[in-house]
């Protein structure tokens, strides 16, 4: 079992996660244990909740008496999702099929707790949020690829890491877009608080 300090666990090997949760005061352990992911683009909803559900399961199994927050984001685009690419090649074909083309980011969040009566509670949410990517060559998209390690992130880019050289404009959570939307975790925490 995890002994955790602040009773509160992020279960994700994420930085940009890390970062904020840390940005908004948040004191937390981390937690990565493994869990099966899957890809149904049919329903990018369930498959984010789903795989955020399976991330809290698999922490809960170590990490049993804490407050766990896990999530799942995946790029819905053309009727498919898309996750991390495999290889540089690949990151360049989804950035050059995004260019000047919108998307759908989806991350299923899933905040869960043992109340005072000794019951698992689960809290589950889901966030979309409309990405406008700008036109781009080419070349533009090599260095962009150079400039930024495009293979641990879902869709091959980070709004947070140079996002602003591929993407033109964000509709709904920026944070959300990053990986970890915000105001719903804020709202999740602070309000469930035991």
């Amino acid at each position: 079992m995890l002994n955790t300090s602040s009773n509160l666990v992020l279960g994700s090997g994420s930085p940009r996660r890390r970062r904020l949760l840390e940005e908004y005061g948040y004191s937390f352990d981390v937690l990565v244990a493994d869990s099966e992911e899957v890809l149904d683009s049919i329903d990018p909803v369930g498959t984010v909740i789903n795989n955020a559900l399976s991330k809290n399961l698999a922490c809960r199994k170590l990490a049993e008496n804490s407050r766990i927050l896990t999530a799942d984001t995946l790029v819905w685009f053309e009727g498919k999702l898309v996750g991390k690419p495999t290889d540089k090649d690949e990151a360049y074909r989804y950035l050059n099929a995004f260019s000047g083309k919108n998307q759908t980011v989806f991350t299923g969040v899933v905040y869960s707790y043992i109340d005072s009566d000794g019951k698992l509670v689960e809290k589950v949410r889901c966030e979309a949020s409309l990405v406008k990517f700008k036109e781009l060559n080419e070349e533009y998209i090599r260095k962009y690829i150079e400039l930024v390690n495009p293979l641990d992130r879902a869709g091959a880019y980070d709004i947070s890491d140079h996002g602003d050289l591929v993407v033109e404009k964000i509709i709904g959570s920026r944070s959300n877009v990053i990986g970890l939307p915000m105001e719903i975790v804020v709202e999740m925490i602070d309000k469930n608080l035991n």
